[in-house]
């Protein structure tokens, strides 16, 4: 069977949604798949929710607009009131639980995986970084790629002059996933 995976990601303006879904994308493409990543800006840059779609497929993509996800990282309530309705039964649902009630997690419907991200991301010392936790987790839950290929392509989107976050980054990355395993 070949792969395909479709995503939103989901958060507030500021949590880094639009970098995980563009590395995500990034990643998809050193894998040699087939990739569409498209942000939503706007008014969500300033506090509101923000998400983007990436959809990765070992075949030719027919559209790059999702309308019931295979998959979702959502990182605040928002998120999850806007999308967890659209997601596939037996989806996946990467919800940061340091900021969602998971009592509000559709568990009979998909597969719901309960993340501290802002916590995991607290302890490595950048809460900032919750949002590679979530991506860490997504990955090892999706199988959709190996860690190794997120991890290696953090210099494609994190830009020069912060580079020396990129083994911070990764840390947050394998968090995740072993949060998962």
């Amino acid at each position: 069977m070949s792969r395909y995976l479709d995503s939103i990601i989901a958060g507030f303006g500021g949590q880094g949604v639009m970098l995980i879904g563009n590395l995500l994308a990034y990643a998809g493409m050193q894998e040699g798949l087939n990739v569409t990543y498209i942000p939503v800006y706007g008014p969500e840059m300033r506090g509101g929710t923000a998400n983007c779609t990436v959809v990765l497929a070992e075949e030719e993509i027919g559209s790059p607009i999702i309308r019931r996800p295979t998959s979702l990282i959502i990182m605040n309530r928002p998120s999850l009131d806007k999308f967890q309705t659209r997601l596939q039964d037996g989806g996946i649902n990467i919800i940061n639980s340091s900021l969602v009630d998971m009592e509000l997690a559709d568990t009979k419907r998909v597969n719901c995986y309960a993340v501290p991200a802002n916590e995991i991301a607290d302890k490595l010392g950048n809460t900032r970084m919750a949002n590679m936790v979530a991506l860490g987790a997504f990955i090892e839950a999706t199988k959709i790629m190996p860690l190794d290929a997120v991890v290696n392509s953090l210099d494609n989107v994190i830009s020069a002059h912060y580079s020396h976050l990129i083994p911070k980054n990764a840390e947050a990355l394998q968090a995740g996933a072993d949060h998962i395993k």
